[in-house]
Order: structure tokens, then C-alpha cells, then sequence
């Protein structure tokens, strides 16, 4: 069964996050949980990240640093509130859809870091971890 170990490479593929078909990024999940439900990696914004970027700000400005406090609970409150009325999903590299419970985009990118975004997916799909751990058994191979 997956662990919180990062996944071998070759077992790695890229998911699609879209907001009502448009693709607002990419990830390849790097760091899976299936005991947890839980996925997360790096962050590749897409064209479509523009449209959601103001809501996942709202996030980094209650907590503007990474594993740090809370500093603005009002705006914590409204991160949840907007990111759950984007009704986001996911999809496999092969267009398979993939249940989700919440997708969080922790987007601390600024001029000096750049690339400073991450991923975190509650993933429900059983399926999806099955799928997943027949691409990590065969990838050790």
C-alpha cells in the first residue's frame, strides 16, 4: 500500500486540475498517502490559474508563512468558503477522473521564489489508490 514515502519516479505521472474543463495546473503528486487520502506535490500553474489565483492568495495572506499560524482567521474563513464554491477536479494524464474531497494550492511564489507552489489533495477515489499502487509495484520492478 502507498505510503507517505515519495514516490519512485518511474511510477510518477501528471495529474490535471481544472475548473470547469479549464486547466488551471499540474502536478505529478510526488508525495502520496493512500492511508491518509491524501496527495501532494509540486505545483505547475496553467492557463486557466489566473481565474483561481485571488482565491489561493486569500490563503496566503491568513497564513503567509509555509506550516506557520494563522494570522487572518477572517480570510482563512473566506479561503474555504471560495475555494469549495470552485467546485475543482482532477484528472490522471490519461483523462481519468479522480474523486476528490478538496484540492489546496499553497501559492507562496514571489519575484525571489518563483516556483514556491504546492499542491495538497484529499483524494476519496479508491480506485485511484489502486491505480496508483500498480504503477509503484511495477516502477520497482
Amino acid at each position: 500500500m502507498t505510503t507517505s514515502n515519495p514516490t519512485p519516479p518511474a511510477a510518477l505521472i501528471r495529474h490535471t486540475i481544472r475548473l470547469a474543463g479549464i486547466v488551471v495546473g499540474y502536478s505529478e503528486l510526488e508525495d502520496a498517502s493512500a492511508l491518509l487520502g491524501r496527495a501532494r506535490g509540486h505545483f505547475r500553474p496553467g492557463v486557466g490559474y489566473e481565474l483561481v489565483q485571488p482565491v489561493f492568495r486569500l490563503f496566503t495572506d491568513a497564513v503567509p508563512v509555509p506550516g506557520g499560524p494563522v494570522v487572518d482567521p477572517e480570510k482563512l474563513d473566506r479561503y474555504h468558503q471560495s475555494r469549495d464554491a470552485l467546485h475543482l477536479s482532477l484528472e490522471e494524464d490519461d483523462g481519468t477522473p479522480v474523486r476528490t474531497s478538496a484540492i489546496h494550492i499553497a501559492d507562496y511564489a514571489d519575484a525571489e521564489h518563483p516556483d514556491a507552489r504546492e499542491v495538497d489533495i484529499l483524494i476519496s477515489d479508491q480506485n485511484y489508490w489502486d491505480r496508483r499502487e500498480v504503477r509503484e509495484v511495477v516502477a520497482r520492478l
